[in-house]
């Protein structure tokens, strides 16, 4: 697994778990970020994480509005949280991360919602995200 990948997935935990547990992302942000301070070889995927995370806090409105204009018949608290952290990262790789081709963005929220959500988020996110590269194309 790539340093790039390992840091999606480290991004990821902390999305869905501040999602889950109603507390803001900075606080879980920082939480990881005296824990890795502890694991230096865990260090190259923390990098990335952690500019993942704060692009999408950064970023987070005119994320979820993307998400939402671009979702047919749902709206964000409608999907499955697991859903909305990893389309909210594939959103900010595509739209403020030039160093990612949106294949790969796309690619890897595909792979992610396979292994962690329903049977039928595959498709919606990949729907979702080729609409949102499209838009910027």
């Amino acid at each position: 697994m790539s340093a790039r990948t390992k840091a999606r997935k480290r991004a990821l935990d902390m999305l869905y778990a501040a999602d889950l547990r109603e507390v803001p992302v900075e606080r879980v942000l920082a939480d990881e970020a005296e824990r890795a301070a502890g694991e230096p070889e865990r260090q190259a995927s923390w990098l990335y994480a952690r500019e993942i995370v704060d692009g999408v806090i950064d970023h987070r409105a005119e994320i979820d509005e993307l998400i939402t204009s671009h979702s047919r018949g749902w709206t964000l608290e409608r999907m499955p949280a697991i859903d909305r952290a990893v389309l909210r990262i594939a959103v900010w790789e595509i739209v403020h991360n030039d160093e990612v081709p949106d294949g790969v963005a796309i690619s890897e929220a595909v792979e992610a919602v396979t292994v962690l959500s329903t049977d039928d988020s595959a498709g919606f996110v990949n729907g979702l995200l080729s609409a949102v590269a499209g838009d910027r194309s």
